[in-house]
């Protein structure tokens, strides 16, 4: 059985963001189905550390980042946010909403993922899943977007990268929506392969076919968009024939998924068939090509995922996988 880490914080529950649909509920129903389903004392419990500026700064520009801090304390935001909010919340696009101890936790999720990379290459677990949010994949350079306020995965990667001397980092992404900024982060680097697969036509509007990469990224970025009701049949054939291919072709040091739970059947931003199970079979195959490839050495992070039940479910099928134990 691999030893499976699990990075966690109750600081990941003081970002309020009121009734939106990315709220501190979707940690807690994780929480509660690992404990329910006996998992949480054969998990590595990890707990993160505060990411630093000069980390958040390997993706991020420094204005950005004070941005956020000073809207996160409640100075009157400068032209780059939109004013609104009522009850100590505060928008910084149309989807994102921030309360005073967002960036604090923005700043967890990040040195999660940092703190999940420390574990696997100091040899404490072989894999981990960081149940951390705000999520990441969205969020560009200077923009915060789509309830993202910093680029956790992105932000790991180019950590691995600097810290551990990892050469190739390949990135999975099979949340419903195109991670638009984890793309834009490594669009024209041949170190990292980005692969997403998403449901076309909805937000962001990015992730089309033909955007694969430029200068020397040229190749190195696939996107698999999908038409509404795929599921387990079709993503576990995308990811025998696409992904996993591509994984043994590129030999990564490094894989990470961005794990987001939204092309769940019963998830109300979906319209795609996806399965807890099916998301389970997924994992499977990342897993056996990381055995083969990278000394099974995965960092799951978490994004979406707004039915919480099925959150709850597919996040244990999931970690059943990484773990390599027969799902019951």
């Amino acid at each position: 059985m691999r030893r499976t880490g699990f990075v966690y914080s109750p600081v990941y529950l003081k970002h309020d963001t009121g009734s939106h649909p990315e709220n501190p509920a979707r940690l807690t129903a994780i929480i509660n189905r690992i404990e329910k389903e006996k998992l949480k004392d054969v998990l590595i419990h990890i707990n993160p550390l505060k990411a630093a500026e000069e980390q958040i700064s390997l993706v991020h520009d420094k204005e950005y980042i004070y941005g956020v801090e000073q809207a996160c304390k409640k100075i009157p935001p400068t032209p780059l946010f939109i004013k609104g909010g009522e009850g100590g919340l505060r928008n910084l696009d149309a989807d994102t909403v921030i309360s005073e101890a967002s960036y604090e936790a923005a700043l967890f999720a990040a040195g999660g993922v940092i703190s999940g990379i420390d574990a696997i290459f100091e040899g404490k677990t072989d894999n981990v899943f960081c149940a951390v949010r705000p999520p990441g994949h969205h969020a560009e350079r200077d923009r915060a977007m789509g309830f993202c306020l910093f680029n956790n995965i992105a932000i790991g990667a180019k950590y691995a990268q600097e810290r551990y001397g990892v050469k190739r980092v390949f990135i999975a992404d099979w949340d419903l929506h195109h991670g638009n900024g984890t793309q834009n982060a490594f669009y024209n680097d041949p170190t990292v392969f980005y692969i997403s697969t998403h449901r076309q036509y909805i937000f962001p509007g990015t992730g089309r076919a033909n955007e694969i990469g430029e200068g020397d990224g040229k190749g190195f970025n696939m996107n698999i968009p999908l038409s509404v009701g795929q599921g387990d049949i079709e993503y576990v054939s995308i990811f025998e024939e696409r992904i996993y291919p591509a994984i043994m072709k590129y030999k990564p040091d490094l894989i990470m998924l961005s794990a987001g739970f939204d092309a769940h059947s019963d998830d109300p931003l979906g319209d795609m068939n996806l399965t807890a199970e099916g998301f389970g079979r997924l994992t499977d195959i990342i897993c056996k090509a990381a055995d083969e490839v990278c000394k099974g050495r995965i960092v799951s992070v978490l994004e979406g995922g707004y039915n919480l039940e099925a959150l709850g479910e597919s996040v244990v099928f999931h970690l059943k996988s990484l773990m390599g134990r027969t799902k019951t």
